[in-house]
């Protein structure tokens, strides 16, 4: 289980990204379809980690709410 942003972009995409998982980032037309997509680089991101024997991140981010 992997922690996911999602925000939207400057032309109206959503963006996902996962923090834990340094680089790994989607997108798409909608929340729906970024999340799909987030999924999908995931698990092809864990894969190639694995293929090449490097450890795979612990999900160790923390995310906050900062009222200012």
């Amino acid at each position: 289980m992997r922690q996911v942003f999602l925000y939207r972009d400057e032309d109206g995409y959503w963006i996902a990204e996962c923090p834990s998982l340094r680089g790994c980032v989607s997108q798409g037309e909608t929340k729906e379809i970024a999340l799909t997509n987030i999924k999908e680089a995931i698990n092809g991101y864990i894969k190639a980690l694995e293929e090449d024997n490097i450890p795979i991140p612990l999900e160790n981010f923390e995310a906050l709410l900062v009222a200012i």
